[in-house]
């Protein structure tokens, strides 16, 4: 039987910025689940951080684990309704799960954030 512990270990070895530093370069690596391990640990850590959470989201988004995405977008949103990247992931996660009617709102809140406005 496999031993886990000392592979959890090493996704929480650390300070939380070296967590951080090591999640943006599996990140990068795009090695999004172990990315995604890494930020679980430290998001219960400092939950009232936007940073790790929405990184953690897209890590989600890009390893096809959306209900997760959509959990990790909906509370930044809920927190920060006018955090522009999170309404785009969100309203892209929600596409993604063929929710386009859901996803509809939060792609045009991003857009007039990001001060995007269709031209008449």
């Amino acid at each position: 039987m496999y031993d886990t512990t000392q592979d959890t270990a090493y996704y929480a070895h650390g300070t939380p910025a070296e967590r951080w530093e090591r999640a943006r370069l599996f990140f990068d690596a795009r090695d999004y689940t172990a990315a995604a391990r890494v930020l679980s640990g430290l998001v219960e850590e400092v939950p009232e951080q936007t940073g790790p959470r929405l990184l953690l989201a897209r890590a989600y988004y890009h390893s096809a684990q959306l209900h997760r995405a959509e959990t990790e977008l909906r509370l930044i949103v809920e927190r920060d309704p006018v955090e522009h990247y999170a309404r785009l992931m969100l309203g892209r996660t929600l596409e993604r799960q063929g929710r386009h009617e859901e996803a509809g709102p939060h792609l045009r809140i991003a857009s007039a954030l990001a001060g995007d406005f269709p031209e008449e």
